[in-house]
C-alpha cells in the first residue's frame, strides 16, 4: 500500500516547510504512480481433465503465458519477470497438477499429461496464437506445445530444457539414480521419476524440434544443469532460433539475470518477423 499525507492549506502555502513538503511531493510522484498503476495477481481455479488446475492473471494486452519449472510456481520462477511484462501484457501463469497452488492428482508425474493441460486450459479461456515463457520444465511443455498445438503458439523462449534425460549433467543423473524409489509417492519423488526418464523419444526429439516454425529464443546459462552441448543440438534442431547464453550463470537464469533477459525478452517478442 502506498500512502502519502501532505498538508497544503493555504496557511501554510508559502512558509519554508510547505515548500518542502511540495518537493517531497514531487519527489515521491513517479513511486505514487507506479503503486496506483501496479497490477494485482488475480487467481482462478478451473477443472481440466477432471481435476483442479490454478492459474493467475494479472495486466492488460496481448497474453503471454508463463510455465515455471518443476516443482516450483509461475509466481516463483517468474518473481522477477510478472511485474515488469503485466505492464504491457496479459499474463496467464498456470500452476501444474501438485506444483504451487494446484492440488495433486493421483499417479505419476507425465510431460504429456501436463502439456494436455497446459493446451486445454489455453482453449478453456479462448486463447490462441500466444507468446509461452517456458522455465526447465515449462520449457519442455512449451516445446511441446508448439509440436501437437502449433496453433496456440506464436513465438516461445525457453530455458534450461532438455529433449531427453541424457541432456542433463552426468552427476545430476547419478544422483536422481541414486535417490529413485519402487513407487514415488510425494510430488519430489514424482518429480525426480520424471527427471530421470523423460521426456521421452515420442514427447521431444530432433525430428519433432525440426516441425516447430514458430520463432523460439532459446536461453542457457554457461553453467546451466543442461549441458551446453544438449542446448546446441536443441537449437541447431529448430528451423527458427536464436540463441542467448549468459556469462557466469547456473540454472536459475530468470531469477539470477533478470536484469540482462528482461529486455532481450521484451525485444525478441516485440520483433516484426521478416516477410
Amino acid at each position: 500500500m502506498c500512502e502519502y499525507f501532505f498538508n497544503t492549506s493555504a496557511d501554510h502555502a508559502h512558509s519554508p516547510s510547505a515548500l518542502l513538503l511540495l518537493l517531497l511531493l514531487l519527489a515521491f510522484l513517479p513511486v505514487a504512480v507506479a503503486c496506483a498503476t501496479a497490477q494485482a495477481t488475480q487467481w482462478n481455479r478451473v477443472t481440466i481433465h477432471g481435476h483442479k488446475i490454478d492459474y493467475a492473471v494479472r495486466g492488460t494486452g496481448p497474453t503471454l503465458v508463463f510455465l515455471h519449472g518443476g516443482g516450483d510456481s509461475g509466481e516463483r520462477s517468474f518473481a522477477r519477470q510478472l511485474d515488469v511484462f503485466s505492464e504491457h501484457h496479459h499474463i496467464v501463469a498456470p500452476d501444474q497438477v501438485g506444483q504451487g497452488r494446484t492440488p495433486e492428482v493421483p499417479g505419476p508425474l507425465s510431460y504429456t499429461a501436463m502439456m494436455d493441460d497446459t493446451a486445454a486450459l489455453l482453449r478453456a479461456l479462448n486463447l490462441q496464437h500466444v507468446d509461452i515463457v517456458g522455465f526447465s520444465d515449462g520449457g519442455i511443455l512449451a516445446l511441446m506445445l508448439a509440436v501437437r498445438h502449433p496453433e496456440l503458439v506464436r513465438r516461445l523462449v525457453i530455458s534450461g530444457v532438455n529433449i531427453a534425460p541424457e541432456g542433463l549433467r552426468p552427476e545430476d543423473l547419478e544422483e536422481l539414480r541414486a535417490t529413485q524409489i519402487p513407487k514415488p509417492k510425494t510430488i519430489d519423488e514424482k518429480l525426480a521419476h520424471l527427471w530421470l526418464t523423460s521426456p521421452t523419444e515420442s514427447e521431444l526429439s530432433v525430428p519433432l524440434l525440426a516441425k516447430i516454425t514458430q520463432p523460439v529464443l532459446i536461453i542457457s546459462g554457461d553453467r546451466d544443469a543442461i549441458t551446453l552441448e544438449h542446448t546446441l543440438t536443441i537449437f541447431h534442431a529448430l528451423p527458427d532460433a536464436e540463441l542467448c547464453v549468459l556469462p557466469g550463470t547456473d540454472h536459475a537464469t530468470f531469477s539470477r539475470r533478470s536484469e540482462w533477459l528482461n529486455p532481450i525478452i521484451t525485444a525478441f517478442l516485440d520483433r516484426v518477423k521478416d516477410p
